[in-house]
């Protein structure tokens, strides 16, 4: 097969397999009775009564001589093959080769390998081995097509597997996301007398994604540039292929098992090898947890400070500024002493528990309650106030709070963060608006990387009359990022900001269903003029889509492009992380953690070093902090002396992920 091609009879798919789709997608947004027949899958028998009966009916029909070849098969192991680019010269295997050539800090000492022999097809037919094997082959092609056309990253590991299977040379992909370098000594962060020339091109949206145009007789002739654009027909396409996907039952029994031996594997691992990882740390001078830079790639630029760092700022704020005038109430403008006054406040009074600004246990998967956190003690004047970039003293407090932690993250050296602030589409101006602030109040830090998040909230603009229709929105978001790519001269403040923001994220209440069904009868976004909110996924595909043409142009003019990172797991259906996987570069939830407290010093650094690896940080900064070969994967890519991650851990998570890409390359064979 050539690379990312689909069979014929694979890529036409029938009518009764989109229906089916279909059902499976409306059953997500309707949350209907369904959904527990389609996805769940019991934890004590994950195949189900009706899939064992067929089973064994068919084992009877079939020949002797098939069944003991069948059972043959069933019982064989696969060795394990790492990926090389080049083939080796030496008698030794791969890793060893890797190991004997590598310098001392990049040596695996001796573990013990855990493996389970006749493991092949995991306690499921050969047959259904081989359908479960071509499935999660087209998945991963499509994820690696997405994610390579949006200029997004997709790992060399797997890639190589691809064109294995496919019979094809693997050959290093120059695609991928640019970041800007740290600002050098002396150099000014918001310097504006670099900016590339007006290239006097027209953008204009259609049909919910921009296109760009030579100049508007080009638009009128309907001849956009030539850069990549999504297709909607193609996308749902393999959406719906995913979602049949993952409602097969051979599907579901052979990843619910796999995954609870992975999970089983990671513990006799962790079991036979603690002792020795931990060796390894302790004989690692100088690093340890603490000193090892880890980031922080999914916190709110309104709540990166801590309850006593706000506490302690109203407090200091008041004492300064009691006299000046920092509030506008109808028209009405109030001092700091007078709208504390007005609140019943004195800030003397305030504690971190009055305050409660802090997300604990009782707002987990209640966002009513998460968003309420947001209001220091319950009032939205404090939150307009301090934590709001717009209001009557331009948004001055929420600058010096945040520059007072990008300090803080500065002398403790080894912390960074990626703060996120909003742009909601209401207004064309908004962008413009963040970036003077930005640029005015000189926010900026090299501990912090900042990203964009959009609210899910059309519903609500659009039914206080704010938006006409969803496609407004859009172009609220994302015309203005492409008028300052295509002329930055004449976007001086937002081209500068631009240069600091690493990514896009979607957020708001994902347990919200909005009932409706993502499909190519969707209505178009400028055809969306009802006050219902679109689904997770209609947001999602027309934010990658933008993302996708954007990162082509910016990355033609020399630019840094972005990663689109949405809030995605939390608490919606499974069609989200079906739409996440097919678009987002990565997602940055750490739920599960709240489960699993018991974490080692090998843990924790191995945590630290994943956020920096899946963060915005540039290629100079990561090579600083993780070692000059850091984009390798495996213990080849890991440098113990500045990640305090144990090569026996890195070599177990590599040769884990190489042998389960072996197993779908061996249950392709047959194709």
């Amino acid at each position: 097969m050539s690379r990312g091609r689909i069979p014929a009879e694979d890529k036409q798919m029938d009518e009764s397999m989109r229906s089916f789709a279909e059902k499976i997608f409306a059953s997500e947004v309707k949350d209907e009775e369904v959904k527990g027949e389609i996805f769940d899958v019991e934890e004590t028998s994950p195949i189900s009564w009706q899939e064992m009966k067929v089973h064994m009916m068919l084992q009877e029909r079939s020949g002797t001589t098939e069944k003991r070849k069948k059972h043959h098969l069933r019982l064989k192991t696969v060795a394990l093959a790492l990926p090389s680019v080049q083939k080796s010269v030496s008698s030794l295997s791969a890793m060893d080769e890797v190991i004997s050539t590598s310098p001392l800090y990049q040596t695996v000492p001796t573990f013990q390998r855990v493996q389970i022999s006749g493991d092949y097809a995991s306690g499921v037919t050969v047959e259904d081995f081989e359908v479960v094997c071509r499935g999660l082959y087209r998945a991963l092609c499509i994820r690696e097509k997405n994610m390579q056309r949006s200029l997004q990253r997709f790992p060399k590991t797997p890639a190589q597997y691809l064109r294995a299977i496919e019979g094809e040379a693997w050959r290093p992909s120059d695609t991928g996301p640019v970041f800007n370098p740290p600002v050098k000594d002396g150099q000014d962060p918001f310097e504006t007398g670099n900016l590339p020339e007006d290239l006097g091109y027209h953008v204009q949206m259609k049909e919910g994604v921009v296109y760009v145009y030579a100049d508007k007789a080009a638009a009128e002739r309907n001849e956009p540039k030539d850069l990549p654009y999504p297709s909607l027909e193609d996308f749902v396409d393999d959406m719906n292929f995913l979602l049949v996907l993952i409602a097969k039952g051979p599907v579901k029994t052979y990843t619910h098992r796999r995954l609870r031996f992975l999970l089983s594997k990671f513990q006799v691992h962790e079991m036979l090898n603690e002792m020795e990882e931990t060796k390894e740390l302790k004989n690692n001078p100088h690093r340890d947890f603490y000193n090892c830079r880890k980031v922080d790639t999914h916190i709110h630029a309104a709540a990166c400070m801590n309850q006593k760092h706000l506490l302690r700022f109203i407090k200091k704020s008041y004492h300064v500024d009691a006299d000046r005038v920092v509030y506008n109430a109808k028209g009405k403008q109030l001092t700091l002493k007078q709208l504390f006054e007005q609140l019943n406040l004195h800030p003397y009074d305030l504690t971190v528990d009055s305050l409660d600004v802090h997300a604990g246990r009782q707002t987990f998967q209640r966002f009513d309650k998460f968003n309420d956190k947001y209001n220091p003690v319950g009032a939205s004047e404090l939150r307009d106030l301090y934590l709001k970039t717009e209001n009557a003293i331009n948004g001055e407090y929420f600058a010096t709070i945040i520059k007072e932690v990008g300090s803080d993250l500065e002398d403790a050296k080894y912390q960074h963060t990626e703060p996120r602030l909003s742009i909601y589409g209401r207004s064309k101006e908004e962008w413009a608006k963040l970036a003077r602030w930005f640029n005015t109040h000189r926010v900026y830090s090299p501990n912090m990387k900042w990203m964009i998040q959009v609210p899910r909230i059309y519903d609500v603009f659009r039914s206080k009359n704010f938006l006409p229709s969803f496609g407004k929105m859009l172009e609220n978001i994302f015309v203005p990022v492409f008028e300052a790519t295509v002329n930055p001269q004449a976007h001086k403040e937002l081209s500068v900001f631009l240069r600091h923001i690493t990514g896009f994220d979607s957020v708001d209440d994902e347990s919200k269903h909005s009932g409706h069904m993502f499909s190519t009868k969707s209505p178009k976004p400028e055809q969306w003029t009802s006050e219902k909110n679109p689904s997770y996924t209609y947001y999602v595909y027309y934010m990658y889509s933008n993302i996708l043409v954007l990162n082509n142009l910016r990355r033609q003019r020399g630019m840094n492009t972005f990663l689109f990172r949405p809030h995605c797991g939390e608490a919606g259906a499974i069609t989200h992380l079906l739409a996440a996987f097919m678009t987002a570069d990565n997602i940055s939830h750490g739920l599960n953690l709240k489960k699993v407290f018991k974490l080692s010093t090998c843990d924790m650094c191995e945590i630290a070093r994943n956020s920096v690896l899946q963060c915005g940080l540039s290629h100079e900064e990561k090579v600083k902090f993780l070692g000059e070969n850091y984009r390798e994967e495996g213990p080849e890519g890991n440098d113990i002396r500045k990640t305090n991650v144990a090569q026996i851990r890195v070599a177990y998570r590599y040769e884990t992920w190489c042998y389960e890409l072996n197993l779908i390359a061996e249950g392709m064979k047959n194709e």
